[in-house]
């Protein structure tokens, strides 16, 4: 009989197989020349959430994407200035100014390659996926919170909500005539062509800040090192390191299932720190993996390889420098419109469709919203994540408490009684294990049959411990049997330590 070979996981060309086909380099090209125009408009409007000079935002697009080419786990995968970095470190240069802003870039890439060297990036596996939905859409919601200051308030022109109104229209409608052109981009034209036109006076991109003229230089935040300076940075660090690992690892992820194709989590996180301490290096904001962007590159161009990802980010430098007086006089308008796309794209709506809400389990909604209400509420992503997981495990706990069953038998001469206990115990399930028992009612025999269960902690040793104890003090013999070596050894070197602890 013949062993079937065991299929070998796919994988993607590599970069010298790409330098060697003009047909795959082509590709390669034109996926990140698309990706490069795709990310003007969306760097800039995510500096101007963060509170900064839209030339931070390009210099990060632009220096993430190359490093990240060179240290990140997943190929073809784009990393650059993202709106979920910028909504959690926005608060340092609004309150304390851009050199306490860019020391948490540095402090914050940091800690992802402190995390990625400790394998933080394995327990991605432990993050429900009712949270990671809570995470997306929280993160859609701000976003779309982000842009109100530019649709509502003093000083905004009514022009600005018709204009928002056509933008919205050429974004939806433009890809059903073809997609060779990326809709942001013509959205963008369009726009810009009919401001200048008309003359109408509507914000522009070049009141937002200068564009830059030059290549980005070494930045060195002028900031005491002190405790103090700890104390200020180190929880927006701390939160923008999680975020942006959470939503590069969880892109990855995706990748990997669109490409059929592994990758390196670890690698990836290690890779987006050291790409954050560069960014930081040069003046620029951070950021992470860009879902839209990756999907772009993989998806709707075909890219696989390292080199597109090179390319945006050049291509994208390129663009800027050569065309930066173009790219000021954009309306703000266009760039309101592609991210309200963005948020409808992001958003999950098939979670709350009713047939959907329906189907689900309560628990698992309940966790999606607490996620969605913990992040807007808080206004930090990392938070909601975090009380995600935690309200996740009170769940689980709770519907896993009640899987446990104790089934009661006496034998025909009624000398002994025949317990058997059936399920998982640990520390939720094994506290009503006690009540379970007819103490007084049993007669002088007991026996309790684990051979269907399992000991998992010290609480439920506590809790048998506790159930031998009340026999015993009745004058009743009590018999454990069918616990497996490793539940037995772990009962046997607990038992009777925790009642003597106690």
């Amino acid at each position: 009989m013949t062993t079937p070979t065991p299929a070998r996981p796919r994988t993607s060309p590599t970069v010298l197989q790409a330098l060697r086909s003009p047909r795959l380099l082509t590709r390669e090209a034109l996926a990140g020349l698309v990706v490069a125009v795709a990310l003007i408009p969306e760097a800039i409007a995510f500096s101007i959430i963060a509170g900064v000079d839209p030339r931070l935002g390009l210099f990060s697009s632009f220096i993430m994407a190359v490093a990240i080419a060179f240290l990140g786990g997943r190929p073809a995968m784009i990393t650059a200035a993202t709106g979920a970095v910028a909504l959690v470190i926005a608060p340092v240069a609004r309150e304390h100014g851009m050199d306490y802003f860019i020391a948490t870039v540095l402090l914050g890439g940091a800690i992802q390659v402190a995390l990625g060297a400790l394998g933080v990036a394995k327990l991605m596996r432990f993050i429900p996926r009712s949270v990671m939905v809570g995470f997306v859409n929280a993160l859609a919601i701000l976003i779309f919170l982000a842009q109100l200051p530019q649709l509502i308030g003093d000083g905004i022109p009514w022009l600005v909500w018709p204009l928002v109104a056509a933008g919205l229209v050429i974004l939806y409608a433009f890809p059903r005539v073809t997609k060779a052109v990326p809709a942001p981009l013509v959205t963008i034209v369009v726009l810009t062509a009919a401001v200048v036109a008309f003359a109408w006076n509507v914000p522009t991109v070049g009141d937002q800040g200068e564009l830059p003229e030059s290549l980005p230089t070494l930045f060195v935040p002028n900031v005491p090192l002190s405790l103090e300076t700890l104390q200020i940075i180190g929880p927006f660090a701390l939160a923008m390191a999680v975020v942006g690992l959470l939503e590069s690892l969880m892109t990855a992820k995706l990748v990997d299932d669109i490409t059929d194709t592994p990758s390196s989590k670890t690698r990836e996180a290690l890779g987006q720190g050291a790409a954050n301490i560069l960014s930081g290096a040069f003046g620029g904001m951070g950021g992470c993996a860009m879902i839209g962007q990756t999907m772009i590159n993989v998806k709707a161009s075909g890219a696989r390889t390292r080199i597109s990802t090179f390319l945006a980010g050049v291509f994208l430098l390129v663009l800027v420098l050569a065309l930066g007086d173009v790219v000021a006089i954009i309306p703000m308008a266009a760039l309101v419109a592609v991210m309200i796309v963005v948020c409808i794209g992001t958003f999950d709506w098939h979670c709350v469709r009713p047939a959907t809400l329906r189907r689900m389990p309560k628990s698992e909604t309940l966790v999606m919203l607490i996620t969605v209400v913990a992040t807007v509420w808080t206004h930090n992503l990392a938070i909601g994540v975090i009380l995600g997981v935690f309200a996740a495990m009170v769940m689980f706990a709770r519907r896993v408490a009640h899987l446990v069953t104790v089934t009661r038998t006496v034998d025909d001469a009624a000398s002994a009684a025949h317990y058997t206990v059936d399920g998982e115990l640990f520390f939720a399930s094994s506290n009503d294990l006690t009540r379970q028992f007819a103490y007084t009612d049993d007669p002088a025999t007991v026996v309790i049959d684990m051979s269907r269960s399992h000991v998992w902690d010290a609480s439920t040793v506590a809790a048998l411990d506790a159930i031998v104890d009340k026999y015993e003090r009745l004058g009743k013999t009590v018999t454990i049997e069918g616990l497996n070596d490793a539940a037995s050894a772990f009962h046997g070197r607990l038992s009777g330590q925790l009642g003597a602890e106690h």
